[in-house]
């Protein structure tokens, strides 16, 4: 079987989300390494790699190198030497198993030292999001995907704003706003086939929902103000708190903040949304973002209410409500409560037959092959 090295700022085992969709579906073609940051572990004596079946696609293997350091860091970055460590023992890891990387895949322009040091035959970056627009981005991230764009033998892009951003650096760069997995959230249609979530047993009024990372790229001055202006709606928020401090959050009786769930805990809790939001600020961290979940929320045919993300107007707004101002969200929020359910079903099925995530994998698949037989 042929062999893909994914490098990821990402974690395996934080949020299910692009990077596991499609590298899932690789794996039916390739063996998949998923190399992880390294992980700051006081007190340890040597470092070492971790590898390690993936967390729910045992498929995949994910490898990390454990650092005797206190603070974590960015791949490329940090404290001097953890790059040429982590490519050593990399390097070591592969050869004592004889492999070769058909396909090196980053998600990340700080891992672009790895391409010099990791044989490889084609290379591939995924932007699935701006990461240099991100709260805490290292300052090299920027030239370092320079660097990066115009060597890649295919570049992805998670939406239509990263793709135009993208192109002028490399003329193999295509456009893949990512995707959903229809029959998982389908679903949350049917509440009979889920029990009412714990904490929704008290809930007197209609649920108005979010999942996803709670961070800056949020709008938490519009979630106040929604929160107020209906105190009997419940503004239930899923997801982890990243990079925010959680006192900064908007709190009010009806606010709830949940957690993270798990993927597959997801539809349970989008049954009992009547109205599914995303409620995004528009700063440059917003810029280029292409929402998941608008498809997974469209999925189980819940009414959407979004603030105008470029990326959201331009791929689905014909069937999502969208809200410049605080006001008119509120607005989208009243009527979408009496809205019939039906209403857009057609056209919503339509998007949602464009956009799975196994058209995605195999559109991509294909590129891949015609990339490496030209290059043969």
């Amino acid at each position: 079987m042929k062999t893909l090295v994914c490098i990821s700022h990402l974690r395996w085992d934080f949020v299910w989300q692009r990077p596991q969709h499609l590298l899932t579906r690789f794996a039916d073609d390739y063996a998949v390494y998923f190399v992880e940051e390294p992980i700051a572990t006081p007190g340890l004596k040597e470092s070492h790699l971790e590898v390690l079946p993936a967390q729910h696609a045992p498929q995949v293997t994910v490898i990390r190198l454990r650092w005797p350091a206190d603070h974590p860091y960015w791949i490329g970055h940090g404290t001097p030497g953890v790059q040429a460590v982590y490519e050593q023992q990399l390097l070591r890891f592969f050869s004592q198993l004889h492999i070769t990387s058909d396909i090196l895949w980053l998600y990340t322009p700080m891992a672009a030292p790895f391409v010099d040091t990791l044989p490889h035959d084609t290379l591939i970056f995924d932007a699935m999001d701006q990461l240099s627009a991100f709260l805490g981005a290292p300052p090299e991230l920027i030239a370092q995907e320079q660097r990066l764009l115009p060597r890649a033998d295919l570049v992805f892009t998670g939406g239509v704003s990263l793709y135009e951003a993208k192109k002028p650096f490399n003329s193999q760069t295509y456009c893949f706003p990512s995707g959903v997995d229809v029959a998982h959230f389908a679903q949350a249609e049917t509440h009979a086939l889920f029990p009412r979530p714990d904490e929704f047993s008290q809930f007197k009024g209609p649920v108005v929902g979010f999942f996803g990372v709670i961070d800056e790229r949020l709008d938490l001055h519009l979630l106040d103000e929604v929160a107020k202006a209906h105190p009997e709606w419940h503004i239930v928020m899923i997801g982890p708190v990243v990079k925010i401090d959680p006192a900064h959050l908007p709190h009010h009786a009806n606010l709830h903040y949940l957690g993270g769930r798990g993927y597959n805990d997801l539809p349970r809790y989008l049954a009992y949304f009547d109205v599914a939001i995303l409620p995004f600020a528009l700063s440059e961290a917003t810029r280029y973002i292409s929402p998941t979940k608008t498809l997974e929320y469209m999925a189980a045919h819940k009414p959407i209410v979004s603030t105008p993300i470029h990326d959201v107007v331009s791929l689905y707004g014909a069937v999502v409500a969208i809200a410049g101002s605080s006001e008119t969200f509120i607005t989208c929020i009243e009527q979408a409560l009496t809205r019939d359910p039906q209403a857009n079903r057609k056209a919503e099925d339509r998007l949602l037959a464009e956009h799975t995530w196994d058209h995605i994998a195999h559109e991509m698949k294909a590129l891949v092959k015609e990339r490496q037989s030209e290059t043969v």
